[in-house]
Parts: structure tokens; sequence; C-alpha cells
């Protein structure tokens, strides 16, 4: 992480000639590598920090009591030589507090250099003027977002680590005793928490410099998610993971212009739009935006941190707003629609899980019947699966804190909220059946993978690579690119054409990433939007190479993982209890066999400390 650091690196973005050494793309992937593997490694800290059993026993040591709170009170001042008395204590012990708290300091410490990485970047991106488009640089847009996402939740993740300035303090105050000098991170690691004590406004003046770039990705996703986020009868009506709808075109494969954003998650948009939109509160001022946000909001009340942590919607942005000027107005007409979201979003999303509940189970038996039609109709499975799934994180991420959010409702009334009926909202006895029909479809597409790589190998090289070689030759003189770019765009488009079960497509997909970032910034003379037919072509065989070899299983892990459930286990009780209690829904109790075995997907390289724990849950359930 170091060689991203803001102080090590003095390259000024804004005079870089050769585009290349920007190296967007490649930022990108690692720092969205990095930043998951450290909001598992806070995520951990924090369990560890809040549980009696697990945290350092001496952080509650009585001998320890005075400096721990003399720490905490003036922290990060730590003065050895003037306080020397109130340091004794810590000098006895200086050997363990060293031993046992390094692992969660230099946490803190790659936390900090990951922070200035992020930050830098999206310093980087906006003075490039990179240009955002969801619709055609694909990659370059979700992985910007997601890296948003990922910086917003880990600053937000921090301030709740309860014990992180009395872990950072008596190290520190342990280090200074025993080499007579502070630790070199310290200062800066010391003004770091302190700054996101209110992760809120911190994160909001640290994002307010790259507007441009965000509403630029935001904007582009506004046909998409309100083409998604529908209703049950609107997605009844417009048959969207129906093969029957149509049979005349049921041998033909499913095409569309934006193809992976037909099964993206809508959880996963939600969270780009509220996290977006709250901390870059500027973006408010823009009506097509806020009306995005207003409807995020009326669909998800409470989103998702990491894992089950989660955060309300409206007291994030109340939170934003309430210290400015001139927004009450605003502030009051969100509260109205936060109130109006909660009245109804409860019975929106039960509808949706019955109707994906009928709707999978006449995509299962067909499938069943007919798996040749996997290869063609593969995007109806993802569409399907991806649905269904974002329901059940819904109900898994609102069960626990619908009480909360139903005093938001009538704070002083509880009669009122008996009234409503929508305590029980969140209760759902016919889920189980829409758990099985979503694992056994993955099962499906697991037992016939080799059926649908073949499909798609003939595919690739029979249409998309032909396609693209005819696209590319019409740019490929006066177009702008520079030799570099074409040869990028020449070897995605050669190894399309040479596809075969093994191929590696990992970098097939990073020289698309990194063309896109190339002809993204607002130097480049070749405009993707101008050429959007090459672009959505390039896509959409991406697409279908992610069908061959490994992709496949990266797929299912994207559309229908439901490792969630490790971290709700009572909730899993709960649900596997009432499936074998109702007679209607016992028949499909397997499928909670079924989904322990995804609860390995979450294990992160950076945190190995958690593998074990994690996967004995899959045995104990």
């Amino acid at each position: 992480m170091q060689k991203f650091a803001g102080k090590n690196n003095k390259m000024s973005y804004k005079t870089v000639a050769d585009s290349s050494q920007l190296k967007f793309a490649e930022k990108l992937v690692i720092l969205n590598d990095r930043a998951v593997g450290m909001l598992t490694r806070i995520y951990n800290m924090k369990k560890a920090c809040s549980d009696p059993k697990s945290q350092p026993q001496f952080l509650n040591d009585k001998t320890l009591e005075s400096a721990i709170s003399y720490i905490v009170k003036r922290f990060p001042a730590i003065d050895i030589k003037r306080t020397s008395t109130v340091y004794s204590s810590i000098n006895d012990m200086k050997g363990n507090i060293i031993k046992k708290l390094s692992l969660y300091y230099y946490t803190f410490v790659d936390l900090l250099d990951l922070k200035d990485a992020i930050l830098q970047l999206f310093t980087a991106m906006d003075a490039n003027q990179c240009r955002l488009n969801i619709n055609q640089n694909l990659d370059l847009t979700t992985s910007f977002l997601n890296l948003l996402v990922n910086f917003c939740s880990l600053m937000i993740l921090l301030s709740r680590v309860e014990d992180r300035k009395t872990v950072l303090g008596l190290y520190a105050a342990a280090y200074d005793i025993l080499h007579t000098g502070s630790e070199t991170s310290f200062p800066r690691l010391g003004q770091m928490i302190v700054d996101y004590e209110q992760p809120f406004k911190k994160l909001s003046e640290d994002l307010g410099l790259s507007y441009r770039v965000i509403s630029s990705a935001l904007e582009s996703l506004k046909e998409t998610y309100f083409r998604r986020n529908i209703s049950a009868e609107q997605q009844r009506d417009s048959a969207m993971i129906s093969l029957t709808a149509n049979p005349r075109h049921m041998l033909y494969a499913a095409q569309t212009n934006t193809i992976a954003c037909e099964y993206m998650s809508l959880d996963t948009m939600d969270r780009w739009i509220i996290f977006g939109v709250s901390l870059c509160h500027r973006l408010l001022s823009d009506p097509s935006l806020l009306q995005l946000f207003q409807k995020a909001m009326q669909h998800s009340l409470a989103v998702r941190l990491f894992r089950d942590e989660t955060i309300f919607s409206f007291s994030m942005i109340s939170t934003v707003l309430e210290p400015l000027k001139n927004q009450n107005k605003l502030l009051n007409e969100l509260k109205e629609i936060n109130i109006l979201a909660i009245q109804t979003c409860g019975h929106l999303h039960a509808h949706r899980r019955h109707f994906l509940r009928m709707a999978l189970k006449e995509l299962y038996l067909l499938l069943v019947d007919e798996p040749g039609l996997l290869g063609p109709k593969i995007l109806f499975v993802w569409m399907g699966l991806s649905m269904a799934r974002d329901e059940i994180q819904w109900l898994l991420r609102h069960y626990d804190v619908w009480q909360q959010l139903l005093l938001q409702y009538s704070p002083a009334n509880k009669k009122a909220i008996q009234k409503s009926g929508l305590q029980n909202i969140v209760v759902d006895k016919f889920l189980p059946e829409l758990l099985y029909y979503l694992t056994e479809i993955r099962n499906l597409v697991l037992k016939n993978s080799n059926l649908i790589s073949s499909y798609y190998i003939q595919y690739i090289a029979g249409y998309d690579a032909p396609l693209l070689t005819e696209l590319s030759q019409r740019f490929s003189g006066g177009s702008g690119l520079s030799e570099y770019e074409q040869l990028l765009i020449h070897s995605c488009i050669q190894s399309l054409a040479n596809i075969s079960d093994g191929i590696d497509s990992r970098g097939v997909h990073l020289d698309w990433f990194r063309f896109q970032a190339l002809t993204s910034i607002g130097r480049s003379t070749f405009k993707l939007q101008v050429h959007a037919n090459f672009a959505v072509a390039m896509n959409t065989a991406l697409f279908h190479l992610k069908h061959i070899g490994n992709g496949l299983d990266e797929l299912l892990r994207e559309t229908s993982d439901l490792s969630i459930y490790c971290f709700y286990p009572r909730i899993f009780d709960l649900h596997l209890r009432n499936c074998l209690d109702f007679p209607l829904q016992s028949r499909f109790s397997i499928t909670f066999a079924h989904i322990c075995a995804h609860f390995n997907s979450p294990l992160h390289e950076l945190c190995p400390e958690e593998n074990d724990t994690i996967i004995e849950k899959g045995f104990d359930f």
C-alpha cells in the first residue's frame, strides 16, 4: 500500500503526459480488494473489542484503569515525560501490551495508508476529468462506485470500534516507554481517529471535491435503476424472468444494450445512491439525482455497511443536512418520504417475494426439463437469482431493526403501530420456498456448467469476435487512439477470437478495463460515447466470457451467494425452526444445509484469523 500513499507519491496528475501511467484501472482493482480486506479486519476488531471473552484481558485490568482513563481523555496527546506517574502501570506491562495490541495497532496504520491512497485516487480521477457512464465504461464506473461505498463503510465502521482510543493510546504509550520515542505513524493515526469521530461530517469534506465524478456515475445509473426498482405487479406484467412469455424467441440468446446491468444487485445500487448522495450532499441540488435518492430511500430504510452492520438511510442524510443552513425544507420532505417508506416498503418487498417464489419455481421446472435453455437464456437465471437474493438480504437487514424503524413512524403511539399491522411485515412463513428454488437453480447451473461453457465458446467465436473486429476497423485509422490503446483492443479481440475452454479471462477483462480508464479521461481524443456500439458489444462479449471456466463461479457468487446468513445466526435458526414447524414449508428445509456451504465465500486473505470460526459455523448449523 505504501506505493500509493499520498506523501510518498509526488506525481502531479494534471501534468502526466502519458495517460497509461495513471493506472486508474489497476488501482481501482487493488484498492477495492484492500478495502474489503480492511473492512473484514475492522469488523472483526469491532466484534472482538465488544466481546469480553475475546478482547485483550488487560483492557479490563484494574491497575491500568487510571492510565486508560487518562489516555482516552487526552487522546491523541501522549506525553510520557510530563506525566510519567500516570504511565507507571503501563511500564510494568509494556512488553505484553505491545505483543497483544500490535495487530490492532498496525491494522489502523494500514487503514490510514489505505485512506490516503483512496482519496488520492479520487482526487486524481477528478483532476483528469474522468467521465463515468455505466452503460459504456461499465467496469470503471462500478469499480469507482464500489470503492466509494467501501471507503465510506470503512470509516463509519471505524467510528463504531468502541476501544479504538484505548488500544491506540496504550500501544503508543508502551512503545514510547520501550523505545524512548513515539511510533512514527501515531500522530497522523491519532488525528485520523479524531477526525472521524463524526464520520459523516468528515466524509462529506473528503468527498466534496470529487462531486463531478460521483455525479456523472450516478447520473448514468438513473435509467437502469428506475427500470429495475419496480413493484411486483410491474415485474409480473413485464415478464422480466419468464421464459414462456415469448415462446417464439425461446431459443434466441437474450440480448440487451446494458446486459451486465440487468442482473446487477438492486441492493448494491441502493448503496451507491444513498452513500454517494448523502455524503456528497451538494448533489441534492440536482433534481434528477434528488429523485434518484428519494426512490432509493423508499426502497431501503436501512443500508448495509458490512455483513450485519447497517445504518439507517434517513439517519445518515439528516445528520449531514441538519448543521447546514437553508436545508429545513428538504429535510422535512425527506422525513415525510421516510415515514411513508416505513408504511409501504414492507408490503412492497413482501409482494416481490411472493412474485419471485412463483417465478423462480416456473423457471426451475422449465430448466430441469430443458437444461439446454441455460445457454441462450442464462441472463434470465442471473436476473431471477439476483432479484431473489436482494429480497432475502432486505429481509435479514431489516429484521432486527424493524421495531426501531416503527418508532420513527409513531414514536409516541404504540397502539397506532399495532393497528397498522406493520410489526410482522418482516416475518415470511414462505421464505424457505424462495430459498429452495434459489439454491436449486444455482445447483442446476453448476451441474450444467460444461453445457453453458460450450455454448458461449461457440457464441463468442462465431458472433462476438467477428462483430468486434468489424466495429474496431471503423475507428482503427483516425480515431485518436494511441498505439497502446490500439494494442489493448487488438489483444482483447484476438483473445476472444481464439477462445477455448481453458482460457484465463482475467487478462481480457483487465485490458478492457484499462482501455475504459484511458479513454474516459478529459484529454482523451477517443470518445467512448461516440463509439457506444463498440462499448456495448465489448461489454456483452465479456459478459459471455464470464460463463467460461472459473467465471461461472464468480457469477454465482455475485447473484446468489447467501453467506450473509452466517452473520445472522439467530435469524438463521429462527427461519429453520419456522420452516420445520410449518407443514407446507417443511419439505424445503434441506435448503438451509445448502446455504451453509456458502459460508466460506466472505473469507478474505487479509483476515485469516476468522477462517476457522466461519468455517466451523457452517458445520455447527
